[in-house]
Parts: structure tokens; C-alpha cells; sequence
């Protein structure tokens, strides 16, 4: 008996949780692309069991017709590969129709990158207003948070997801690297600086003194000692990425930026990229970016490059010649 679209996806998913250890992040993209895959098949009365390549090419030139871009077409046909070939290896198909099929062409576009002194801008205008004792309690913590969760992220490159999930732990006295579960569930180590750790003492002890003083009950639930750094009321007990990501352009805008160039990664990109600037290796970024693999990290080596260039322009004794 032929499996539903619905059963297929939901067997695809659960071998990438089981046994790839996909985050829940990853596994609700993979679904909402699978699952727009199946809707046009169904509209021909076809289904994902008997699709053929034919089929697959039709679904992706609809999606160019649709507006997507070459990336994004790019990705919903990996994620169909990889359904098909768990689905032949499984025996739940006799082949593989999206085996042969070649994706868009498309060039690799540079990461957007702030400046030094752009990021300088947002961390002067995150801090305003942490020490005014005239404001109420609850708008210095929320200050000192949003300066906690830019210092932390500027300081080191983390993941969006990564960071708004960092545990209560991370903000300990005598802690000099964050213990990061990322992609994979895998674990790395990631240095603080001076700057992040004193963001960090600072937003926990407006915690404490919000917590220290009489108000509504709502008021002092939200503040009750949670495991997560940044705590909210939402179904996953920590601030959410999209929280953040508002939060942040509002004070792209504050700090005279274009809130539309301003994002969580970003922010990764400038740290990756400053670090570049000022010495450091590929690998060693790499590994501080949590990339399994280095041709994902070589995005930047448009840095290298033209750092490469100030250095023969400017130390080679025939370089101005």
C-alpha cells in the first residue's frame, strides 16, 4: 500500500531527527518546503510516491514563475533530494527521479557586513539610558538586555538560535568561554570578552533589582529565576529570534542605521569579517562560527583578499613602484 505525502515527510523527518540530530529549526523548514512540494503535486493529482522527474523540474520552474530566487529554488530542490534518496534507500521507492536534476546557477553573494564604527553605533545607542535611575525598572531591563544580547553576539559570532537559548550558566563571574550547543548538537567553545561579560553582570543585577522590588504579580512572575539568560513567557521559555530581530532594528533605527541592513547574522557576518581584518586565520574562524566545513566560512575571503592587498600595497619594498 502507498504511503500519504504526509507519512513520507514525517518518516524523512524523523530519521533527520533520530539520527542526523536536526534542530527543531531545520526540521519546520524542511516540512514547510516538502510540504509546498506535495501541494503541487497534488494540484496534477500526483503524489510524492510516484512523482517523476519531470514533475520535480515543473514544481521548481514554478517556483522562478513564483519569484523565488535562484538560492531559494536552490534549496527547496535539496531538500526534495534528499527526501527521494532516503526513499530509495529505504525501498519506499524503486529509484530516484530527482537524482539527475541540476539546480540553478548561482554565484555566491557576499555577506552584508557592518562597519566597525557602524557596530560601535548600535552598542553606543543599546547602552542609553541603563543608568538613568529617573527610568522605571522595566525599561532599563529591557535596555540592559538588548545591550547584553548585542555585546554577546558582537563578541562571539554566535547563531541567532544559539544565542536567545544560552543558558543562566553562561553568565557565571569567573567565565571565560560559552560552552555553545549548535548545529548537530554539536558542542564548541567560544571566548567572552571583557565587554560581554560586563554587559552580562550588568543585565543580571537589574534583574535582581527588578526582582527586589514590590509590583503586580505579572510583573514579578516575569522575573522569576528561569535556566535561560533571556527569559520570556513564550512556549520555548527564552526570548525568540524574531523578538531580537525587532528589537534590533529598532535600534539600527535609533543609531541613524537602515534598519533592513541590520540583522542577528549580520552581526555574525561583522564579527567574522572584523576578525578577518585584524589577523585571524579561516580556521580558526571556522571553528569560532561553529562551521562543519570550510567552504561554508571561504564566503569571506573577499577580507582576505583585500587585506592580502594592503599588505603587498603597503609593506612590499617595490610596492609603490
Amino acid at each position: 500500500m502507498t504511503q500519504s505525502d504526509g507519512a513520507l515527510i514525517d518518516l524523512y523527518l524523523d530519521m533527520l531527527a533520530a539520527e542526523r540530530g536536526a534542530a527543531a529549526n531545520t526540521l519546520e523548514a524542511y516540512r514547510r518546503d516538502l510540504e509546498d512540494f506535495a501541494a503541487s503535486l497534488a494540484k496534477r493529482a500526483g503524489a510524492l510516491a510516484v512523482a517523476d522527474g519531470e514533475a520535480i523540474r515543473r514544481y521548481l520552474a514554478g517556483l522562478t514563475g513564483r519569484g523565488f530566487s535562484a538560492a531559494s529554488v536552490a534549496r527547496r530542490l535539496s531538500a526534495i533530494r534528499q527526501l527521494y534518496r532516503f526513499l530509495y534507500a529505504e525501498g519506499l521507492r524503486k529509484d530516484d527521479p530527482a537524482a539527475a536534476i541540476e539546480g540553478p546557477k548561482r554565484g555566491r553573494p557576499l555577506p552584508k557586513v557592518l562597519s566597525v564604527g557602524h557596530v560601535d553605533q548600535l552598542l553606543t545607542t543599546a547602552r542609553e539610558g541603563i543608568d538613568d535611575a529617573a527610568r522605571p525598572i522595566t525599561e532599563r531591563l529591557r535596555a540592559a538586555r538588548l545591550n547584553c544580547l548585542l555585546e554577546v553576539l558582537y563578541a562571539t559570532g554566535l547563531r541567532v538560535s544559539e544565542l536567545v537559548a544560552l543558558p543562566a550558566s553562561a553568565a557565571r563571574r569567573d567565565e571565560r568561554m560559552l560552552i555553545v550547543r549548535g548545529k548537530g548538537n554539536k558542542e564548541r567553545l567560544v571566548p567572552l570578552n571583557d565587554a560581554a561579560k560586563r554587559a552580562m553582570r550588568e543585565y543580571l543585577a537589574l534583574r535582581t533589582e527588578a526582582e527586589s522590588r514590590k509590583g503586580d504579580k505579572a510583573k514579578k512572575d516575569a522575573l522569576k529565576p528561569s535556566k535561560w539568560l533571556f527569559p520570556s513567557f513564550g512556549k520555548s521559555g527564552h526570548l525568540t529570534r524574531q523578538h531580537f530581530a525587532r528589537d534590533l532594528k529598532a535600534i539600527a533605527a535609533g543609531a541613524g542605521l537602515k534598519p533592513k541592513q541590520v540583522s542577528p547574522h549580520v552581526l555574525r557576518h561583522a564579527f567574522a569579517s572584523h576578525l578577518l581584518q585584524n589577523g585571524a586565520d579561516l580556521r580558526s574562524v571556522q571553528t569560532l562560527l561553529g562551521h562543519a566545513d570550510i567552504s561554508t566560512t571561504q564566503i569571506y575571503t573577499h577580507v582576505l583578499e583585500e587585506r592580502l592587498k594592503s599588505l603587498v600595497r603597503d609593506l612590499h619594498p617595490l610596492g609603490e613602484r
